[in-house]
């Protein structure tokens, strides 16, 4: 743990997946903005450098939680941890995805993509939801993707995670219903963080304009939080993508996304996975 005292109440966030991408970028700006905040990934040395950073630049209280949600002691921590504080906000942005033909793909590694991107999101958000109800307010921000809008060939069960964590929060949202918390299902398209690199995919050929920041979509996220946007889509071209995605006919949108996928995942004979920022 690394932290330091604070003469000032401060909100309390927890953000998984918080070494690098996404996470990170959610981390410094939340500290920045006045949380408190708990950070887990399973990388000790990266959230101890974040830490020590948030610590001194913005004088904030910085709790190290390791785990690995992939295995149930690591969510049963995080779960723990959740329950023993009053969290402002909760944002689940650990994810994992793997590329390559399903049939080929090692079924455990596709066991592990529904641990993270499903079952530990649920459970995490299990957690914290009677505690931020009783208290009649709180946030969860859920990390999901544009890829969760349509079929996703060649990284098929981590599309198929996003869908779900985009139903799941919506779901939710309705329940949530004059109860005073909040949730966001956020679904960015390309963003500008190591899950290209670490799953092998080749985006060479992509134009600029697909491309976001990890700064601009957290901070289109939490400005859309506050609007109350249940289904935030961050960036103008993804927005006119994501909607031209509703009106297009489902056949029409395997084909398409299988002919983009077919160039860009790695070798069916050494797929690679990581974690999307």
């Amino acid at each position: 743990m690394v932290s330091q005292p604070s003469h000032r109440k401060r909100p309390l966030a927890l953000v998984t997946g918080a070494s690098s991408g996404l996470g990170k970028v959610f981390a410094e700006r939340l500290a920045a903005d006045g949380h408190d905040l708990v950070v887990v990934a399973r990388s000790a040395s990266r959230l101890d450098e974040l830490a020590a950073q948030l610590t001194k630049r913005h004088s904030a209280q910085v709790e190290v939680l390791i785990a690995d949600l992939a295995r149930k002691k690591g969510m049963r921590s995080v779960e723990e941890r959740i329950a023993a504080a009053p969290l402002a906000l909760l944002v689940n942005c650990a994810g994992f995805g793997t590329a390559g033909p399903f049939a080929e793909l090692a079924v455990d590694g596709e066991e592990d993509v529904l641990r993270v991107n499903v079952l530990a999101l649920v459970r995490l958000t299990r957690a914290a939801l009677p505690g931020m109800i009783a208290r009649g307010r709180g946030a969860i921000i859920n990390v999901s993707s544009m890829a969760g809008f349509q079929p996703g060939p060649f990284s098929a069960t981590y599309a198929a995670t996003k869908a779900y964590v985009t139903s799941f929060t919506e779901s939710l949202a309705e329940e949530l219903r004059d109860t005073g918390v909040r949730v966001q299902a956020l679904c960015p398209g390309f963003t500008r963080t190591e899950f290209q690199e670490r799953a092998g995919l080749d985006v060479s050929d992509l134009p600029e304009v697909a491309w976001m920041s990890a700064e601009e979509v957290v901070a289109s996220s939490l400005a859309a939080l506050l609007r109350g946007e249940v289904v935030h889509v961050p960036g103008r071209a993804n927005k006119v993508v994501a909607g031209l995605v509703g009106f297009a006919p489902r056949a029409a949108l395997r084909r398409v996304a299988g002919a983009m996928m077919r160039t860009r995942v790695p070798s069916p004979k050494a797929p690679s996975s990581g974690s999307p920022g």
